[in-house]
């Protein structure tokens, strides 16, 4: 059979598989993304069918800043300004105490274990400091978690992925020019974090307007994830973070039949939010997405190389563990988080998109410099590959034990101080409760 016909039914077969899976996960909690994953290693380093620098080459870049980015619009859409407003300072000190601790447990481990300089240590460790995206936003939509919390886990996995980029990238410059400028790190964060923010906002507005007046762009479903792409790259080509802009763009859209009229100077019945039928196609570009990238992820892991694989392992029992800690001094038990919340949060520690590229961008400059092996590139790319890997499956396979129930005794350890049933303000009455998970208890 010739390639591309072969490849296009597995496109087919693929999309047909996922929803199965998505089915299967809300029937018996197995974690879909598990599945996709081993699929991609089957197709990639198990069998070798498919090669992924030969299938995607230059696209796999384009490819993953596109389900990135489709993937925070859509999550933004479903996020409210009340639930924001009580979430934000949760989101800011699970993500700021993640990255920190990921800082200082995995940077000596590259150092001592891997025999890394402590630059390049350094840039392992920050590449490793957030979470996915890509997996925490669909796998918290069917987990039976309160709004606060849900909003809390998905704000930490957008943004972590600015700190990644922008320390792993200020680091890497400090290694090519020899120092740290302190300085220069955190006001690359906050000016990131704050103007790509209100570039979203400002976008977000004029689209509601737009869809508004221009009554022609309502035919066109595709012309709002397709200005989102224009917005990304026009704030990324600025030297801000596109991924937080388009996460505000659809918050924004999303929340626009709330804004005072004191702040849009108008009749808020000029601003429109999308339709039914225009969130439904988001979400179903965002499904196909995340089913690809998963696959793709699988695919793109290299087997060949024990040694990185063997510290993958252990940079992700590591982060596993120092997890607990981090999701004690974030959420506040007096602050009705269950321990079921407690439990999901402590799992919800995947690495993805971000860390895969900043892992590459050392091994780029290498190859632009003609400085093999100075930045430590191959060793930092193919170890942050295996944790991805590790982290993703450790992940999906323990939302599975939490959801069935079978991770409680080991919670009532871990997160004892987290009441099962604490007062039920932000929790949603949802079919998958029923399932027991912590509540069994």
């Amino acid at each position: 059979m010739d390639a591309t016909i072969a490849a296009v039914i597995m496109l087919g077969l693929l999309v047909f598989i996922a929803h199965g899976l998505e089915s299967l996960f809300a029937r018996t909690k197995i974690p879909d993304v598990l599945i996709l994953l081993c699929i991609g290693l089957v197709l990639g380093p198990l069998t070798g069918v498919v090669d992924a620098a030969k299938s995607m080459g230059d696209v796999a870049p384009v490819f993953t800043t596109l389900t990135l980015v489709i993937i925070l619009f859509e999550g933004g859409l479903g996020l409210k300004l009340k639930t924001l407003g009580r979430s934000l300072v949760g989101a800011t000190g699970l993500t700021v105490w993640s990255f920190l601790a990921t800082l200082a447990i995995v940077a000596p481990i590259a150092h001592y274990a891997m025999g890394m300089a402590w630059l390049p240590a350094l840039i392992l460790a920050a590449t490793l400091g957030g979470t996915s995206s890509a997996v925490v936003i669909p796998v918290v939509k069917h987990l039976a978690l309160g709004e606060k919390a849900r909003t809390i886990l998905t704000l930490e996995s957008a943004l972590s992925d600015v700190l990644v980029i922008v320390v792993s990238l200020t680091l890497l410059g400090a290694l090519e020019g020899g120092e740290i400028l302190i300085g220069r790190l955190f006001g690359g964060m906050v000016s990131s974090f704050l103007t790509a923010g209100l570039l979203g906002c400002v976008a977000g507005l004029f689209w509601s307007l737009a869809l508004h007046w221009l009554h022609g762009l309502k035919k066109s479903i595709f012309t709002t994830p397709a200005f989102v792409l224009v917005v990304y790259g026009i704030v990324e080509s600025l030297g801000f973070s596109g991924a937080i802009a388009a996460l505000l763009m659809g918050i924004t859209l999303g929340n626009v039949d709330a804004l005072p009229r004191s702040l849009v100077k108008t009749h808020k019945d000029m601003f429109e939010n999308p339709t039914e039928t225009e969130v439904a196609v988001f979400e179903e570009i965002a499904f196909l997405l995340k089913t690809l990238f998963f696959v793709y992820i699988g695919i793109s892991i290299k087997l060949d190389e024990p040694a990185m694989i063997i510290a993958g392992m252990g940079i992700t029992v590591a982060l596993l563990l120092l997890r607990v800690p981090v999701v004690h001094a974030s959420l506040i038990p007096s602050a009705s988080f269950s321990r079921f919340e407690a439990a999901i949060s402590g799992a919800m520690n995947p690495k993805g998109l971000a860390a895969a590229v900043a892992a590459s961008i050392p091994l780029h400059r290498e190859m632009q410099l003609g400085k093999e092996g100075a930045f430590a590139g191959k060793q930092i790319q193919l170890t942050v590959f295996a944790v991805v890997l590790f982290t993703i499956v450790a992940t999906s396979l323990l939302v599975f034990l939490i959801e069935r129930g079978w991770f409680s005794p080991f919670s009532k350890i871990l997160y004892g101080r987290y009441k099962v049933n604490p007062e039920p303000e932000n929790h949603e009455p949802m079919a998958l409760s029923d399932s027991g998970g912590e509540a069994d208890e």
